[in-house]
């Protein structure tokens, strides 16, 4: 399996999604009813995705 690196609007989304989750986890932002755990493991999976898959 051949590792790339991901494309910079993929880390950004990642990124983006990550800082949700932890916002979320200290209670500045809850306005999405998710649980933050689920979103920093989504941010997490997005990148892991873009380093996993050639292309995206």
């Amino acid at each position: 399996m051949n590792l790339s690196a991901p494309t910079n609007i993929v880390f950004i989304i990642s990124l983006v999604i990550a800082i949700l989750g932890i916002l979320a986890g200290l209670g500045i932002f809850s306005v999405i009813p998710v649980s933050a755990f689920w979103l920093v493991t989504v941010g997490y999976v997005v990148l892991a995705a873009g380093c996993l898959l050639k292309g995206i």
